[in-house]
């Protein structure tokens, strides 16, 4: 599950991001609205922790601008504005859920799973290549109706690979599918992750298989 923390305060940010880790997420932080655009401007999120009291305004004002775009991910606001009147006005405007400070984690991470759980209304959450079938919304690979036990990286990888089936995905592209922008990750961590992968496909016979440019990427082709 890949978070986005917008949030400002250092302590609140140290503390949710250890906290979210626990629970296998990969957690991306911005600190402002512009850097929240950003994030989202190139990259999917599974649900967006969204503070109001930003130093360049509003964190409020980044959920309609997101709906415009059809962008329906997840946001859950989380502020020190708790007030009936606040919540009404970030659900209006397109919030998903709205949790007031302080709060208990324990409520936090029930928010987020029942925000997780509502089904998408966007595109197919299946992609199949090979005798391999990938349940991009529960996480789940199976090879001809067989589960494939496969971690969480691994998963990652083979989503971002199998999105671009027959095309080259580059190293850096697949680095940030997999890891979190503060993630500390060791230089081989992303091969390793890939050749694990590429062997239990072998070994199951998915019809695929994972080619490597040293240094340029990886590309996931059907076999004959």
């Amino acid at each position: 599950m890949r978070i986005l923390l917008v949030e400002d305060e250092p302590e609140m940010v140290s503390a949710l991001r250890a906290a979210l880790k626990r629970h296998d997420m990969v957690v991306d932080h911005a600190g402002t609205l512009l850097d929240a655009e950003g994030f989202v401007a190139v990259d999917g999120y599974d649900a967006i922790l969204l503070d109001r009291q930003l130093p360049d305004g509003d964190g409020l004002s980044l959920v309609p601008r997101l709906r415009a775009a059809n962008n329906t991910t997840p946001v859950l606001v989380l502020t020190a504005k708790g007030e009936t009147s606040d919540k009404v006005d970030g659900l209006d405007m397109g919030a998903d859920d709205y949790l007031a400070k302080p709060f208990a984690f324990e409520e936090l991470l029930a928010r987020l799973r029942a925000l997780l759980r509502r089904p998408a209304p966007m595109q197919s959450q299946f992609i199949r290549a090979g005798h391999l079938v990938l349940d991009v919304g529960h996480r789940e690979a199976a090879i001809r109706g067989e589960p494939l036990s496969l971690p969480r990286r691994e998963l990652l990888v083979l989503e971002a690979l199998m999105r671009r089936t027959g095309r080259m995905v580059q190293r850096e592209a697949l680095m940030e599918a997999v890891f979190g922008l503060d993630d500390e990750i060791q230089s081989n961590a992303l091969d390793t992750h890939v050749s694990r992968l590429r062997r239990k496909l072998a070994d199951a016979e998915s019809g695929v298989t994972i080619n490597g440019i040293r240094g340029v990427g990886y590309l996931l082709r059907e076999t004959p």
